[in-house]
């Protein structure tokens, strides 16, 4: 039997491991020879479903990758999102293409408050990106959803690429694939456009998008990132944690000793301070629960499932148990919950807040954004 790729991912087509990059039930691998849109089961899912399907990439496929980009003369372009900034870093980036130009992404800049100003939001990446080790040569905001700063994207790789190949590289669910799509469209006027050429190796392979000059932009596979919410819910429950519109904060009045519960995913315990106002950034459907520090724990175990959804009763066999991270914080901070959203701390005084999130999702303190 001749080899095949999935047009979606690149990775080569198997029917036997579902963990495995590339696996398609038998039925929907005839199914996709008969239409000609053959996808791996997991860029299907995301593609219609909206649902990750996390896949066994071992690290030596994940190096190969980040090798074979730092050895070419490229531009980079590292596509992020603005809403979870730091669950959409890749560890270990700069390192591996150090030497090469960096343009940095921003997606979804439609989920934040309409009142941020673009500005404001750049210098921030800046920023942050300087931390993480990165001097990316630009920063670029962009809406893939909304097809927003496609044209400005285009014409600012154009500018820097200076005749090179491009990588797109980014963890999934950054809306990467949304990016590169809008991408092919503003270039070819083709709404349908589906790249099919590829470079068939390993698991990690890249689909090429050929441009007027001989060179390529190489759209790279989402790197999964293993400390993301998303990885803990079903495919029904993911649109709390991959907001589609903009955010509306919400700001709660605490009392120390006072708890907030974001549904049953997560928990803030406001410890000691002064009283004072937090604010929540969250998708708009996520229900936050107001209640005692005291019995707090007792009453997340009576309530999870039910008056605390998600996760629903039959995500909760599978659903870690919450991990508490402990903080004092003096200026203005924002408590990231990796993939969820962040909860924004502006203190008159020294604050000890306590952060609960599932073991294996990452808690952070920021700068903050806002």
């Amino acid at each position: 039997m001749e080899e095949l790729f999935c047009i979606g991912c690149g990775a080569k087509i198997q029917t036997t491991d579902k963990e495995k990059a590339g696996y398609t039930p038998k039925a929907a691998l005839e199914k996709g020879m008969e239409t000609g849109e053959l996808y791996c089961q997991r860029c299907f899912r995301l593609r219609h479903y909206n649902e990750i399907v996390d896949v066994n990439i071992t690290d030596d496929e994940f190096l190969t990758l980040l090798h074979e980009v730092g050895d070419s003369d490229a531009l980079v372009v590292n596509v992020v999102d603005i809403f979870d900034f730091n669950g959409s870093v890749i560890p270990g980036l700069s390192r591996f293409i150090s030497g090469n130009d960096v343009l940095l992404v921003g997606n979804k800049k439609d989920i934040l408050p309409k009142s941020v100003k673009n500005q404001k939001v750049t210098q921030w990446l800046t920023e942050r990106a300087h931390e993480e080790g990165m001097r990316p040569l630009d920063v670029i905001l962009t809406s893939a959803q909304n097809n927003e700063a496609i044209k400005e994207l285009i014409t600012k790789i154009n500018q820097l690429r200076k005749g090179r190949d491009v990588y797109v590289v980014g963890v999934t669910n950054v809306g990467k694939s949304t990016l590169i799509n809008a991408i092919i469209q503003e270039i070819t006027g083709d709404k349908d456009v589906i790249t099919t050429s590829r470079f068939p190796g390993t698991t990690l392979d890249k689909i090429e998008i050929p441009l007027d000059d001989g060179s390529f932009i190489f759209d790279t596979p989402g790197i999964i990132h293993r400390h993301q919410m998303a990885h803990y819910l079903g495919a029904r429950n993911l649109k709390y944690i991959s907001p589609k519109k903009e955010i509306k904060p919400k700001t709660y009045q605490l009392n120390p000793e006072q708890t907030l519960f974001l549904a049953g995913l997560a928990r803030f315990d406001f410890v000691s301070g002064e009283k004072q106002g937090f604010t929540a950034y969250f998708d708009n459907n996520l229900k936050i629960h107001r209640t005692k520090l005291e019995g707090a724990t007792a009453f997340y175990e009576k309530h999870v499932g039910h008056l605390l959804v998600p996760p629903t009763d039959k995500e909760l066999s599978e659903f870690p148990k919450l991990i508490r991270h402990e903080f004092t914080i003096h200026e203005k901070t924002d408590i990231v919950y990796s993939g969820l959203g962040w909860i924004r701390v502006n203190p008159k005084s020294a604050t000890v807040v306590a952060a609960w999130a599932p073991e294996g999702v990452s808690v952070i303190i920021r700068k903050a954004l806002i």
